[in-house]
C-alpha cells in the first residue's frame, strides 16, 4: 500500500490559501480533548468506519481526507483502513498533533489527559516490576510476566500494533463521562 502523507507547514499553507480542510483525529475522545487542531472532528481509532466516514462527507467525498493522530503512528493504521475499504484520497499528517503544534497551527486545549503512549510505558514498567519483584520474593514462574510483557513490548514494535494499548483505550479514565463533552463530532 502507498501511503500518502503531508507534512504540517504544507497543511497550513493549504488552510493560509482558504482550502476547507476535513480532517479526522483518530486518536482516544480525552487525548482529543486535551489538544486538538482547531479544525479536526474526533472518530477514535478503534470506532473507524471507513465507509460510513466516507457517506458522511456530503459532496466532499472526492476531497482529500486528512487523518491525525498524537505522533502519526495511529494515523497511518488508519489511512490503511482506509485503503483497505477502497478509499485512496486519504492522507496521513506527518508527525501529527505534536508537529502540528510545533509548526503553529492552530489548536484548541481543553482538560490535560495522560496520553495513551505514556500510558502502556507506565503499565508495562510496572508489570515487568512486578513480575521481577515477585518472582524474587515468591516464586521464580513469576518471571514470566516480565517475559510476557517484554514479548508483547517486542511484537509490538514490529508489528506497530500495541494490544495493551487498544485494551487502554476502551478504559473508562480514557472515554468522557456524560457529565463532560470532549467535542466528539
Amino acid at each position: 500500500m502507498s501511503q500518502t502523507t503531508i507534512s504540517p507547514t504544507e497543511l497550513a499553507e493549504l488552510q493560509e490559501a482558504g482550502n476547507k480542510l476535513d480532517i479526522i483525529d483518530v486518536r482516544t475522545p480525552v487525548e482529543f480533548r486535551e489538544v486538538h487542531l482547531d479544525v479536526s472532528r474526533n472518530v477514535p481509532l478503534d470506532q473507524l468506519d471507513p465507509s460510513a466516514i466516507m457517506e458522511s462527507r456530503n459532496g466532499t467525498r472526492d476531497q482529500p481526507l486528512y487523518v491525525i493522530c498524537r505522533s502519526g503512528s495511529r494515523g497511518k493504521k488508519a489511512c490503511e483502513r482506509f485503503e483497505q475499504a477502497g478509499f485512496t484520497n486519504v492522507i496521513n499528517i506527518e508527525g501529527g498533533t505534536l508537529a502540528c503544534e510545533q509548526a503553529g497551527l492552530s489548536v484548541v486545549r481543553g482538560k490535560k489527559a495522560i496520553s495513551l503512549e505514556r500510558q502502556v510505558r507506565i503499565v508495562a514498567g510496572f508489570l515487568v516490576l512486578l513480575g521481577a519483584i515477585l518472582g524474587w520474593q515468591v516464586h521464580i514462574a513469576f518471571i514470566g510476566l516480565s517475559a510476557f510483557v517484554g514479548a508483547g513490548l517486542m511484537f509490538a514494535g514490529i508489528t506497530d500494533t500495541c494490544g495493551m494499548g487498544l485494551m487502554l483505550a476502551k478504559m473508562p479514565w480514557n472515554r468522557c463521562q456524560e457529565t463532560e463533552s470532549c467535542d466528539v463530532h
